[in-house]
């Protein structure tokens, strides 16, 4: 990603800057990648003093620098999105390679849960104090996976669909399309969101001290909840742009990219909810 690019820059009369001579975005200085640095340390180092001596301070101003980083770099990749001349072709199947390798690095991210999870629930023996080998381990309950578990495979699997309406909408300049699509989009992306917390709280097993299933279990489903989080914000930052008509037929690699995150986001959870929920379900426990 980049910040503006001197090819921003317009003459005295508002006319619209020459193309460069070559495909590829040679872009200005930028203070964000620096500035992403230093807060992302800040952001560590906030974790570590804040576990071992009690100090939130640095943790918040790192966090508040990766927020003020995400904002205003990703404003300057808008903005350049929408600069002639900027984004050519050649740039935009940039673009998209590294929109797919985040992709590809996020699928290593939950294969490292995954494989955590069947370690334990194919070689039980291996939980320690165990006496059974069992999975879950003995005396655990567990949600019942068509209870709220399913409503939210259901929730999830409609808003691909949905994305995909709005998709297909904007390929055809069905701009009202577009935006009902990504709205309920949105929605969706909300409800699901509001109905794990509700989930969590129902939670027959602890957060902290609950063991091993119980750690597998918030880590896998907790890190895909964020990631629906972010998803839907990613969604939302689309439906404004939308709203505004950043996106055209030929030109809409922002929504692509988002559309491509969230059906990641489906895949992953359809894989928790087979595996965790239901194959790893053992005495289901009843509210």
């Amino acid at each position: 990603m980049a910040s503006t690019s001197h090819a921003q820059a317009t003459t005295a009369e508002g006319e619209a800057p020459p193309l460069h001579k070559h495909p590829y975005h040679l872009v200005d200085p930028s203070p964000w990648p620096l500035v992403g640095s230093f807060a992302g340390g800040a952001l560590v180092l906030g974790i570590i003093l804040w576990a071992h001596y009690g100090s939130r301070a640095v943790f918040f101003v790192g966090l508040a620098g990766i927020l003020a980083t995400m904002f205003f770099w990703w404003r300057d990749v808008v903005k350049e999105s929408r600069t002639p001349g900027l984004h050519t072709p050649i740039v935009r199947i940039g673009l998209r390679y590294g929109m797919t390798l985040f992709i590809a690095s996020e699928v290593m991210f939950f294969v490292a849960f995954f494989w955590a999870y069947f370690h334990f629930a194919l070689f039980p023996e291996h939980v320690s104090g165990a006496e059974v080998a069992m999975w879950p381990p003995k005396g655990t309950l567990t949600f019942d996976p068509f209870d709220l578990p399913f409503l939210n495979t259901m929730i999830l699997l409609l808003s691909g669909c949905t994305v995909t309406w709005a998709h297909h909408a904007l390929l055809n300049n069905d701009r009202k399309g577009l935006i009902r699509g990504l709205t309920i989009t949105v929605l969706l992306g909300v409800l699901f969101t509001t109905l794990q917390i509700w989930e969590y709280s129902m939670a027959p097993f602890k957060f902290y001290g609950g063991g091993v299933y119980s750690s597998t279990f918030f880590l896998a489903t907790g890190f895909h909840g964020f990631h629906v989080f972010v998803g839907t914000t990613f969604l939302f930052v689309c439906l404004i742009r939308a709203i505004k008509g950043h996106f055209s037929p030929e030109r809409h690699f922002g929504f692509e990219a988002a559309a491509w995150y969230w059906h990641f986001v489906d895949v992953v959870w359809l894989f928790l909810f087979v595996c965790i929920y239901w194959w790893g379900a053992g005495e289901i426990a009843h509210h």
